[in-house]
């Protein structure tokens, strides 16, 4: 029978070996996550990625949406940014003038045009107002907490905008608008809760104690990163020193070395595992399997935590829709749609709600009749507040609602695309622009789009982060890679320590 200091050596030696390697990535990419905004100027070129990062058919949240300024004059925006183009959506213009350098710059979430003839664009880094004189976008200096802006619409000629926690209206008047902010007052029964994926997620990357734990995670991140090279190190060293003993080569430098990353490899993995087993742990809850049981989960938030706001919709707004029919302004939300008279109303939650992906809604629009389009990764359907049916637009069947089970739909939706003849597309991450209910094809991505979208360098640390990277060559099996580097890594981190505290006891027994 194996002796307890054998069974932590091989559960930490060679599981450590191949965790290692991963976990390089990870921190890497998990420091780079942390900073989205002080990276967004760096992008990469698709064309030196796989395959399926190369856009094709208006795939990959290319398009969100469209306005039509004119019969012949169409904006459409989406990740790639705002291009102008024609009633054929044949010729592609660039509009992005006045955005800063890097794609995640010009990710967009909404553009409006006002009544009296004035543009708008919410992108991930701010709110802006398009100078026709100069033909360049030029942000709004507003006080926020949160830059990402993510609807846009307007009552008469007065312009609503919401970031991720704030509404802010004012008389629309291009770059010369005036803000006043507006904090949504809390629903009635409202209890102080968040979901259960929100706190994995920011304990995860630190975020959860502002900039400070992200800092913290980030010094994780280096600690990860320093005992895989090290541990790799030390796994390769005894040999190379052998092998040149045998050869009679000099080895001293290899031995003070090897001494060396030993040394720090203990020292720091004892000082730190129970941290770095929270950060691995917490890690695996936010991709599936492991996601599917926390999705729909609710906790306190942390008190004295970045969770813990006196704001009742601190990052949960997420796109707006202002009903002239309904005299209302609907608001979705993470926690589901809701309804308001006006802007300083109490929001009241609709009875009957269209399914929405954990991962947001992505398509709001006005349908007729009462009706409205709703789209996110779950799928796309028509939902109408007065009836209990919610139909699926993609197929006309009636929506059945199924407990448990992965977290998308058959139709990853990333947005929807209103032709001037009344067509609609749909836009599918995966597979891109697709008829809704006609036969007519949407039109081919011109060249000049491909060329100049590329990716940021927080989306592809994303990718690999999640282990998406990995799917051209694993399939569907690449979702496995996180859970289980999870927790290979903390059995690593663990038995390190069992392993260490065991020779260390005997070291300070002996002395």
């Amino acid at each position: 029978m194996k002796q307890k200091g054998s069974i932590y050596k091989t559960l930490h030696k060679w599981p450590g070996l191949i965790i290692g390697i991963l976990l390089l990535f990870f921190g890497t990419t998990g420091i780079v996550m942390n900073h989205r905004q002080f990276f967004s100027p760096v992008d990469i070129s698709r064309t030196a990625l796989p395959s399926q990062y190369h856009y094709s058919n208006w795939n990959l949240a290319a398009l969100k949406g469209n306005v039509n300024l004119s019969p012949d004059s169409i904006l459409v925006y989406g990740n790639v940014g705002i291009w102008l183009t024609d009633s054929t959506f044949t010729h592609y213009t660039p509009l992005n003038n006045g955005f800063p350098k890097g794609s995640d710059n010009r990710k967009i979430f909404d553009v409006g045009l006002s009544p009296n003839g004035h543009l708008y664009a919410a992108t991930l880094y701010g709110l802006y107002a398009f100078n026709p004189s100069a033909k360049r976008w030029v942000k709004f200096d507003i006080d926020t907490d949160t830059e990402r802006f993510v609807g846009i619409d307007f009552i008469g000629d007065t312009l609503i905008a919401i970031n991720r926690s704030h509404a802010y209206y004012g008389k629309s008047e291009g770059a010369n608008t005036q803000f006043t902010r507006v904090e949504i007052k809390q629903p009635e029964g409202y209890t102080q809760e968040v979901g259960l994926f929100e706190t994995m997620w920011q304990i995860h990357s630190g975020e959860i104690f502002g900039l400070p734990g992200k800092l913290f995670v980030d010094l994780l991140g280096i600690i990860t990163i320093v005992l895989s090279v090290t541990g790799i190190l030390y796994f390769f060293f005894p040999g190379i020193i052998r092998r040149r003993k045998q050869k009679q080569k000099p080895v001293t430098g290899l031995v003070k070395t090897n001494r060396w990353s030993l040394k720090w490899h203990n020292k720091i993995g004892a000082w730190l595992f129970v941290l770095l087993i929270v950060v691995y742990l917490t890690g695996i809850f936010l991709r599936p399997p492991f996601l599917i049981t926390i999705a729909n989960a609710r906790v306190k938030p942390l008190r004295f935590t970045h969770l813990h706001q006196a704001n009742p919709w601190y990052d949960r707004l997420r796109d707006i829709l202002v009903d002239s029919d309904r005299g209302s302004i609907l608001l979705a939300t993470s926690e589901g749609i809701f309804e308001l008279q006006n802007l300083h109303s109490v929001p009241k939650p609709f009875a009957i709600q269209p399914p929405v992906s954990v991962m947001g809604i992505t398509v709001f629009e006005k349908f007729g009749g009462g009706a409205y389009i709703v789209g996110s990764f779950s799928g796309i359907f028509l939902w109408h507040p007065s009836h209990p049916e919610i139909v699926n637009y993609a197929t006309g069947t009636t929506y059945q609602p199924i407990s448990g089970g992965r977290p998308v739909g058959d139709q990853t939706i990333t947005g929807l695309i209103k032709a001037p003849n009344g067509k609609h597309f749909m836009v599918d991450y995966a597979v891109g622009t697709k008829p809704l209910w006609h036969n007519q094809p949407f039109p081919s991505m011109p060249q000049n789009v491909i060329t100049d979208a590329k990716m940021s360098l927080w989306n592809l640390s994303l990718e690999i982060h999640t282990g998406r990277i990995f799917q051209g060559i694993m399939g569907l099996f690449y979702i496995l890679i996180v859970p289980l580097s999870g927790l290979i890594a903390a059995m690593v981190v663990i038995s390190g320590y069992l392993l260490w505290w065991k020779r260390f006891r005997k070291k300070s027994v002996k002395s």
